[in-house]
């Protein structure tokens, strides 16, 4: 096992962690922005340091289309070719089941996705995602998992979960590096409290180095979408990282880190500042309106980075300014 995880404090179910991974050591609770392709679209590397970002998540799938894996092994590694020293997660590719759900047929073997590049069908196993991200080199790579939107019903979802603990099996025997990546199991169950139990238990008895909780923030409603974070947190291990998969508005954070959650990812933060929208301590801050056409007051008068404190003004994030977009909503989270 390539992590160490220590907690430092507590208060009721939250918790403050140090996670001690091969690249980097993190303080927890901690929010990875997602570099879909080994990019923040808009932010350079030494930006991230600065805003004080410890894990970028890269997604396998897309990564294995362009420029392909073993090309990135061939150059050293993920960190190495997006010259990133600090900690890298890559997803699975399960989560293309659901946004590429038009191009996906799921079986028992895999998913056959046909490439949205070039039409050619390409069949991803849980054997086949390891061997990706093992190539790929980030310090916390994710089993492959059968991923189903919580909004569906029915026998679906208790044959995702099944199959969900049958492919964290294949996903164990086939990796390669673990003692220089960790392996995460994902909890799937749809909004079922019972199929979510079983998931739990059946991936603790794995022992893995952290959990996940997924099939979230697909569109239920927040009390349901809390009440399955809170019954996961509850049966996880306390020595060991949970990450909340796919969360990015700042008050399921919140909410999700005082249920005992330490990790997240979203495209949210990057995605909303791409189209002119700063996320404040007070909340969204839309650069576009005309009412920041003679506004010179900083984005954040409260926040000491290049955006706010040296270079631009509310008025200078309009149209034609785009380039601070991405720095902007990124620092401000």
């Amino acid at each position: 096992m390539a992590l160490r995880f220590e907690i430092l404090g507590r208060f009721n179910r939250a918790r403050a962690a140090r996670l001690t991974l091969p690249h980097f050591t993190c303080q927890t609770p901690l929010f990875m922005p997602v570099g879909t392709q080994g990019t923040i679209k808009g932010l350079t590397t030494d930006q991230l340091e600065e805003i004080g970002c410890q894990i970028i998540l890269g997604n396998t799938y897309h990564l294995e289309l362009r420029p392909g894996s073993q090309l990135i092994d061939d150059l050293g590694g993920l960190h190495k070719f997006m010259n990133w020293k600090r900690a890298l997660l890559t997803d699975s590719g399960g989560f293309q089941m659901v946004s590429l759900l038009h191009l996906a047929d799921i079986t028992e073997e895999g998913v056959t996705f046909q490439s949205p590049v070039d039409g050619k069908p390409m069949l991803l196993t849980p054997e086949e995602s390891i061997h990706i991200q093992n190539n790929i080199g980030a310090d916390i790579i994710m089993a492959l998992d059968d991923v189903v939107k919580t909004t569906i019903t029915g026998p679906r979802i208790k044959e995702a979960m099944y199959r969900t603990i049958r492919w964290i099996d294949r996903c164990i025997a086939a990796h390669k590096k673990p003692d220089v990546q960790n392996l995460f199991g994902i909890v799937q169950g749809g909004l079922d409290p019972v199929l979510r139990d079983i998931c739990v238990r059946s991936l603790v008895e794995r022992n893995l180095p952290g959990y996940a909780i997924g099939g979230l923030a697909g569109g239920e409603d927040k009390d349901s979408f809390w009440r399955v974070v809170a019954q996961c947190t509850a049966g996880l291990p306390e020595n060991k990282p949970r990450y909340v998969m796919g969360v990015g508005y700042p008050l399921d954070i919140v909410v999700c880190s005082a249920l005992g959650a330490d990790m997240y990812d979203c495209v949210y933060p990057t995605r909303t500042a791409r189209f002119g929208t700063a996320l404040v301590p007070e909340g969204v801050l839309k650069l576009k309106h005309n009412s920041m056409a003679t506004d010179e007051r900083p984005i954040d008068h409260t926040c000491s980075c290049m955006v706010c404190k040296k270079i631009y003004a509310r008025l200078l994030t309009l149209p034609g300014h785009k380039r601070c977009y991405g720095f902007s909503a990124a620092v401000i989270s």
